[in-house]
């Protein structure tokens, strides 16, 4: 049962939502909070490039077969997913509910998440470790690129979509940058302190989503979304992550990657981040639809981490009874 676990961030997030809806941020906090998410983000940043360890980097960067399916998954097939989803317009619901679901299908991969479970699971660590890196790296150019080229977002202003995509470096790539070039001097206090960056994660997200929800409230979000319209997002976070699973584990077959990377396609090519998703969003849509926009995002992180959790466990029971099996013989021939 322990793919019905609720994600103790997930709880976090819920008790942001209902602060931002009874106590939202006005007037002068609005500016007070935009400042300090810009500041948590940018520290978070930071602490993941000084994190990032080089080694690791090139120990898990030979199969190229592997990282380009990773990433085709990435920046292809969610994609490619999303469109389809909104085509499909099953329900008469608030256009940036929509936005969100291709928003959602755009983003890069998580990082923490998806080298925990291909570890839980018995998969290759070294390759997950660069494919997830790689995936969050590339998703600071790649994402508000698919953002302007699929959703058409801009404004008036001529070259808005390479003023974002600046905005976006200098906030998370500038830091990560550096935060990498400081390692060889705060390297070993960052490995000593990880459960730190863990806690800046949260911090940052949970200060961006109540700024954004914040936002959302003053201007109504919750006479647009009510309880049939929750349920239809989960249902529709359901099927997306389903098809990419399914997928994902046909072209791993197909490509005849071994047992291992087979775990690594499975985790790093089906999963969202919302640690780069939401400081995105809060660069590249309006105040006013961040939160609205935001919500097939939350709801799909506690679903795909509930539903990887499931398939890891299941993964390193097959894994432990094969390894049974094989070691049987050899005890068998020692006995004699």
């Amino acid at each position: 049962m322990g793919f019905l676990k609720i994600d103790p961030m997930m709880v976090k997030l819920i008790i942001t939502l209902l602060l931002a809806t009874f106590i939202p941020a006005k007037g002068g906090f609005v500016d007070f909070f935009q400042y300090l998410t810009t500041a948590a983000i940018a520290l978070l940043f930071f602490m993941h490039g000084a994190k990032l360890s080089r080694e690791k980097i090139i120990a898990g960067s030979s199969h190229w077969r592997l990282h380009l399916w990773i990433m085709t998954s990435t920046f292809i097939l969610f994609p490619i997913l999303g469109l389809l989803f909104v085509w499909w317009h099953p329900l008469n619901i608030s256009p940036d509910l929509y936005t969100g679901f291709i928003y959602l299908c755009i983003l890069p991969g998580t990082v923490q998440s998806s080298i925990a479970f291909t570890s839980l699971a018995g998969g290759n660590v070294a390759a997950a470790v660069c494919a997830a890196s790689a995936s969050s790296l590339l998703g600071v150019f790649i994402s508000p690129m698919l953002v302007n080229l699929v959703m058409n977002v801009h404004s008036e202003m001529p070259g808005n979509g390479l003023e974002q995509i600046g905005k976006i470096m200098l906030q998370l790539l500038v830091p990560f940058v550096i935060g990498h070039i400081s390692r060889r001097w705060i390297g070993a206090w960052v490995e000593k302190h990880r459960s730190l960056i863990g806690k800046t994660d949260q911090a940052s997200i949970l200060l961006v989503v109540y700024s954004a929800f914040s936002e959302a409230v003053v201007n109504g979000i919750w006479h647009k979304v009510g309880l049939a319209t929750f349920g239809w997002i989960l249902l529709g976070c359901l099927i997306i992550l389903a098809v990419a699973l399914l997928i994902n584990i046909v072209a791993s077959r197909v490509f005849g990657f071994k047992r291992a990377d087979e775990i690594v396609v499975l985790f790093c090519g089906s999963k969202k981040s919302l640690a780069n998703g939401v400081p995105m969003a809060n660069i590249l849509f309006p105040a006013s639809t961040i939160g609205i926009i935001l919500l097939p995002l939350m709801i799909f992180h506690q679903v795909q981490l509930m539903i990887c959790s499931y398939i890891a466990g299941r993964y390193k029971a097959a894994g432990e009874k094969q390894a049974q099996k094989e070691a049987a013989p050899r005890v068998m021939e020692s006995q004699k």
